[in-house]
């Protein structure tokens, strides 16, 4: 796998309290369960973890607080996306003060399809102002929230640009065939996928594992995959297909909120049902469902 960023890195929830403020002493212990289930590392305030719904200062926060609990600076993967440049530059170059040297970044997410020369010369300063020779940034493909699509044009100017800084790709479009296609055109990337039915295959043609939403409340059964893509059993398929089958099991609820509920019935512990303004928690009969669905998948659940 590619030496940069490798493995299960995932999305990691951020758990907030009933007023909105984050929960430091949770999230902290939220990311040691990931290192210690044998994730490779953890990723902070990307879109599953509400990222931008939070300040800068929040997010710089936390970061210093996740390092100070003992988590290595390698051990992280922090998403500077952010409404202002300015702003995601900050965050890059605290991120990187700390040695946190692994970055992610979505491109401009509040101008509808923005040109691919707008978003290079966008990444193009970001590196500059983050100023660091040692970055290892991903590019974050997820034009169903950024409205834009990273085209393997603009992938190669920004290698082209920046060989030592632009190391990869997070792919969330959900489209296997764009993942492989990725993976096999940019051998000397990590190519890590978000949608977990596709992280296998996508490895077998050369990715590198994945950043996910599902890591959270599965983080064996998705280092399983990823350790052995080969040979995934149909057992693990199955019980991926069945938690995942859970986001959908009503209309309408928001992923994030969805995750939070499968962690509060799996940990007992229902201040993970909170989230962040502008998402609504789930609530009566969705909330019902998620967790009543979580527990009728029954014992497959000791392999997660």
């Amino acid at each position: 796998m590619h030496p940069d960023i490798h493995g299960l890195w995932p999305a990691l929830l951020m758990p907030v309290g009933a007023d909105g403020a984050l929960d430091t002493p949770r999230a902290i212990a939220h990311a040691q369960r990931m290192l210690a289930a044998g994730c490779d590392g953890v990723t902070v305030f990307g879109t599953t973890g509400e990222g931008p719904a939070f300040t800068v200062a929040e997010r710089k926060a936390l970061l210093q607080a996740l390092l100070a609990s003992g988590i290595r600076a390698d051990q992280c993967l922090v998403t500077t996306s952010a409404i202002a440049l300015a702003d995601a530059i900050e965050l890059g170059r605290h991120a990187s003060g700390l040695g946190v040297h692994r970055q992610m970044y979505l491109p401009p997410f509040y101008f509808n399809q923005p040109s691919d020369a707008g978003v290079v010369e966008t990444i193009s300063a970001l590196v500059r102002g983050i100023g660091d020779d040692a970055l290892k940034l991903l590019l974050y493909h997820f034009p169903a929230m950024s409205t834009y699509a990273f085209s393997h044009a603009a992938i190669a100017e920004l290698v082209r640009r920046h060989p030592a800084q632009v190391v990869g790709v997070k792919d969330s479009s959900g489209d296997l065939a764009h993942s492989k296609a990725l993976a096999q055109a940019f051998p000397g990337l990590s190519i890590l996928v978000g949608a977990e039915p596709d992280v296998a295959p996508v490895m077998l043609v050369g990715g590198s594992g994945s950043i996910n939403g599902l890591g959270n409340v599965a983080p064996g059964l998705m280092c399983r995959v990823i350790r052995d893509p080969a040979t995934v059993s149909a057992a693990d398929k199955k019980l991926m297909l069945d938690l995942l089958a859970l986001l959908s099991i009503q209309p309408g609820m928001p992923f994030v909120a969805v995750y939070k509920a499968m962690l509060a019935e799996q940990t007992g512990d229902e201040a993970w049902m909170q989230v962040r303004l502008p998402l609504c928690a789930l609530a009566g009969a969705q909330a019902q469902a998620v967790r009543s669905g979580y527990r009728a998948i029954g014992a497959a659940l000791a392999n997660i």
